[in-house]
């Protein structure tokens, strides 16, 4: 499905939006309630990629095709592992099948799992013999994807002898590492994160308890733009989040400052509202610990005629598509001057954004939505813009409560 998104009317926003669990908790919530049947969830995330890693951790099948969802790729990689007895054939899309998996099957294979590739080594798909893994101590590198260390994480606390990772090297993406440990800790698991060393202790089993998901900071992300382009005094009333997150996109709340929204926390929810115009200096930020926003961000500063130098971006590579090439290809098309590398994103302030310009999403579901507030300058085509479903099945719907005018192509 192709879109036009045309420019609001009336730019003065006032609305409420409920957003869906964060995908990031509720994936870590799944594989933790398959392990520990204890656990209840509410609030779960009803994006595509949940409903990926519900259906691989229900079925019996041998072969488990998650599509897209790189997330439940890693998370599964190390569950299956330890399902003893279990033989299992983890692929996905073409995409999946380009995105490395080495460090993490590596790091399994060093405790003692048996993991070999059905095709092209270091990627899926992968065959997975689980059984019972004793070895308690393994290293892995600290700047890859933080995704290969909280799989680890996740299953740390069943492995007989429980876990200690070292990290090597510098670390990155530590919110995400320490959403998983929260988890843990909500769990009543023994985990504990000094220095490069993460040590769980065994658990049997917990005791019956509810977990409540908040919802997703990524998603918020695309409102935090769109707040950034309305008339000052506009709104927007997102739920269900709170100020003491677990999530580390949750510093869109001082990062948007500079773009004069300010943030407001309620009793489960924050209201976003432009309280004056956009700094025009320069941005720099290193978002090292939140990759996720970059697009969003870049798209802003486009969007706002200023200059950003954005920095520890090197995941952005290996995600759905190599998210700097797409940004670079596409905000081009817009009038950008933008200079990417392998981790970093340098953008030229513009007074210009070429209208009805068509957008390439590359499978990627971050790519439409980051572009999309754009709507508020100009009006923009969206292609392949089901591709949100995969973490936000709601996105159009939502950006139409704002006002935005949305015709099939």
């Amino acid at each position: 499905m192709d879109i036009l998104l045309n420019v609001l009317k009336d730019k003065k926003i006032k609305e409420e939006i409920t957003i869906s669990g964060s995908k990031s908790e509720s994936n870590r919530l799944l594989i933790l309630q398959n392990l520990f049947p204890e656990i209840s969830i509410d609030n779960l995330s009803d994006s595509d990629d949940s409903i990926h890693m519900q259906h691989a951790l229900s079925t019996d099948k041998e072969i488990v095709d998650i599509g897209h969802a790189g997330t439940a790729m890693r998370f599964l990689t190390s569950y299956f592992a330890v399902k003893e007895g279990r033989e299992t054939v983890l692929t996905g899309s073409e995409r999946m099948q380009n995105r490395p998996i080495e460090i993490l099957v590596n790091a399994l294979k060093d405790l003692g799992a048996v993991i070999s590739y059905e095709d092209k080594v270091g990627y899926p798909p992968i065959r997975i013999k689980g059984r019972k893994l004793t070895t308690n101590k393994v290293q892995i590198n600290g700047n890859v994807s933080s995704q290969y260390i909280s799989s680890l994480l996740l299953i740390a606390s069943k492995l007989e002898n429980g876990l200690t990772i070292e990290l090597v090297g510098e670390i990155t993406s530590i919110p995400y590492i320490n959403m998983t440990l929260s988890l843990l800790h909500q769990l009543n698991i023994d985990a504990n994160f000094e220095e490069n060393i993460i040590k769980v202790l065994p658990k049997k089993e917990i005791e019956k308890q509810t977990v409540v998901v908040e919802s997703d900071w990524s998603s918020a992300s695309y409102f935090y733009s769109i707040i950034a382009s309305a008339e000052t005094g506009s709104t927007i009333k997102l739920s269900a989040y709170k100020k003491e997150s677990l999530q580390g996109d949750s510093c869109l709340a001082d990062i948007y400052q500079h773009f004069g929204v300010s943030t407001t926390f309620g009793d489960n929810f924050i209201i976003l509202k432009k309280e004056k115009v956009t700094n025009k200096e320069n941005l720099e930020i290193d978002l090292r610990n939140a990759p996720d926003i970059a697009q969003t961000i870049a798209v802003t500063c486009f969007s706002e005629g200023i200059t950003c130098n954005l920095t520890g971006l090197h995941t952005l590579k290996i995600k759905e598509t190599d998210r700097l090439e797409a940004l670079k290809e596409e905000l081009t098309k817009l009038g950008a001057s933008i200079v990417v590398t392998n981790e970093s994103l340098h953008l030229e302030k513009s007074s210009k954004i070429n209208e009805n310009i068509a957008i390439k999403t590359y499978n990627d579901h971050r790519m439409a939505m980051a572009f999309a507030p754009l709507a508020l300058r100009v009006p923009i085509k969206i292609l392949n813009a089901e591709v949100v479903t995969k973490s936000f099945q709601n996105f159009w719907n939502d950006m139409q409560q704002i006002g935005i005018i949305i015709k099939e192509l």
